[in-house]
C-alpha cells in the first residue's frame, strides 16, 4: 500500500555541499560548477524517470536552466556557512502509473512552492533493482531556490518566511492531501497519513474506531539509507559508526574547528538493517498475539451467546442450566405448554444479555478483520524485506544471523 514520506533539509555549504553537484546528480546530467571549476558528470545515471524545473510566470528565462540557476546560486552566496536551497524529498505511490506520479507532484509544486515565488528543480526517480532498490521505492526530489524568482533573476534578498515551522507543517499536510486525492481519482482505496502512528492511533481511539486504532498498533520502521544498501551490494559488512556532522565551528579559543560527532552506535540498535528487520519481526509478533487474543476473545462471546439464546427460548433460569442432565427434560416440557410469568421475565432478561452480545460480536468482528488485515500485512511486510535483504547479498544475511531464513 501507499506509504507517506515528506523529508526537508537545508542544503549548506559549511557542510560541504554543492547545489550544483546535488542538482546534476539528482538530475542524472552533466553540469560544470563554475565556482569550484569542476565538471559533475552523473549523464549516466539509471533511474531518472523525469526532470523538469518549474519557476513562476513572468520570471527570467534562464531560471529553468539548470546550470545556469545553480551557479548563480552558488555565486551569489559569499560566506562559507551560506544556505544555498532547501531539498525535500517525497515517497511516490507505487500504485500510481509513472504519468499519474508526474502530474501528481507537478501539482503540489506548482500549488505549494512556484506559486509563492520559488524556483523547483524536480528529479524523479524509479527504482532500479541492480542497485538493491525496494521495487516500490519510487521517490522525488525537489530542489529549491531560497530567494524569490523575478524577471531580472532571484531576488538579492532571501524569504525568510519560507523558513516557517507552520509553513513546514502545511507542506506535510498538503502532501498527504494530495496523494489522497490522486489516489482516489484513480480509483485505489490506499489512504496516506502525514501524522505520526501513535497520533493515528490516539486520534482513532477518541473517535471510538477500534478498527482503525488497531491498524495503527505497531512501530515505525527506520529508514534504511543508500550507505547500507551499497555496502550490502559490495559484500562490506554494515557497521553503525561515528560520524562527523554538520558545520565546522570553532569551540574553543586558539584550538582548530571542529564538527558535531554523532554516536550512532548509541542510537542504532545493531547495524540500521538489523534493526529495522527487529522491527519488522516486533510488529509481526505484535499482530499475531493481537489476533489470538481477538479470536480467544471471540470464541468465548460465542459459547456466552449460546448459553443466553438457550435461556431466552425457553425461560430457563441459571439454576436449570447447571444441571445439564435435566435440561433437555425441561425443554421438553416447556415445549408443550405455555411460559408462566416468571419464566416469560426470564426470557425477556434472557434475549436482553443475547442481544447486548450480538452486538458485541459483530463490533469485534469489525476488529478481527481489522487485525487479520494487519497481521497479513506484517506478513507481506516480512517477506518483501526479507526478499530485499537476500538481493543485498550473503554478508547482511551473516550480519543478521540469517534470522530471516
Amino acid at each position: 500500500m501507499a506509504s507517506y514520506h515528506f523529508a526537508v533539509q537545508v542544503v549548506k555549504r559549511s557542510a560541504g555541499r554543492s547545489v550544483v553537484a546535488m542538482a546534476a546528480y539528482r538530475a542524472g546530467e552533466r553540469l560544470h560548477d563554475s565556482r569550484r571549476n569542476l565538471t559533475e558528470d552523473y549523464s549516466k545515471r539509471r533511474g531518472v524517470a523525469h526532470r523538469e524545473i518549474m519557476a513562476p510566470e513572468g520570471s527570467a528565462p534562464w531560471l529553468t536552466d539548470r546550470e545556469a540557476l545553480w551557479n548563480a546560486v552558488e555565486q551569489g552566496e559569499k560566506r562559507v556557512d551560506a544556505q544555498l536551497a532547501r531539498e525535500i524529498n517525497l515517497a511516490l505511490p507505487h500504485e500510481l502509473t509513472h504519468e499519474q506520479r508526474v502530474e501528481l507532484v507537478r501539482g503540489f509544486i506548482a500549488e505549494h512552492f512556484v506559486s509563492r515565488g520559488m524556483v523547483a528543480d524536480l528529479a524523479i526517480h524509479e527504482p532500479v533493482p541492480e542497485k538493491g532498490d525496494n521495487h516500490l521505492n519510487h521517490h522525488a526530489h525537489i530542489l529549491l531556490t531560497l530567494r524569490q524568482a523575478t524577471p531580472d533573476g532571484l531576488r538579492p534578498v532571501k524569504t525568510r518566511e519560507w523558513n516557517s515551522e507552520n509553513l513546514l507543517k502545511i507542506w506535510r499536510a498538503a502532501w498527504a492531501e494530495h496523494q489522497n486525492r490522486a489516489l482516489q481519482r484513480n480509483g485505489f482505496d490506499a489512504v496516506v497519513d502525514h501524522r505520526t502512528l501513535a497520533a493515528q492511533r490516539a486520534a482513532a481511539k477518541e473517535r471510538g474506531d477500534r478498527q482503525r486504532a488497531l491498524l495503527f498498533d505497531r512501530l515505525p520502521e527506520v529508514h534504511i539509507g543508500p550507505l547500507a544498501r551499497q555496502a550490502g551490494l559490495r559484500g562490506q559488512a554494515l557497521q553503525s559508526r561515528e560520524r562527523e556532522v554538520g558545520p565546522l565551528r570553532y569551540r574553543r579559543a586558539g584550538e582548530a574547528a571542529v564538527r558535531r560527532l554523532r554516536l550512532y552506535p548509541q542510537y542504532d540498535k545493531g547495524n540500521r538493517l538489523s534493526w529495522a528487520n527487529s522491527i519488522v519481526r516486533q510488529n509481526g509478533q505484535r499482530a499475531r498475539s493481537v489476533l489470538e487474543q481477538l479470536e480467544f476473545r471471540q470464541a468465548r462471546l460465542q459459547r456466552k451467546l449460546s448459553y443466553w439464546d438457550l435461556r431466552a427460548k425457553y425461560g430457563l433460569d441459571g439454576k436449570a442450566m447447571k444441571r445439564l442432565h435435566l435440561i433437555d427434560k425441561m425443554i421438553a416440557e416447556r415445549r408443550g405448554r405455555p411460559l408462566s410469568a416468571h419464566e416469560k421475565a426470564l426470557q425477556l432478561h434472557a434475549a436482553k444479555r443475547a442481544d447486548l452480545l450480538r452486538r458485541l460480536l459483530a463490533e469485534l468482528g469489525n476488529v478481527l478483520r481489522a487485525a487479520r488485515q494487519q497481521t497479513e500485512g506484517s506478513l507481506i511486510r516480512s517477506r518483501t524485506f526479507g526478499d530485499w535483504v537476500r538481493e543485498l547479498g550473503d554478508t547482511i544475511m551473516r550480519d543478521l544471523g540469517r534470522e530471516l531464513d
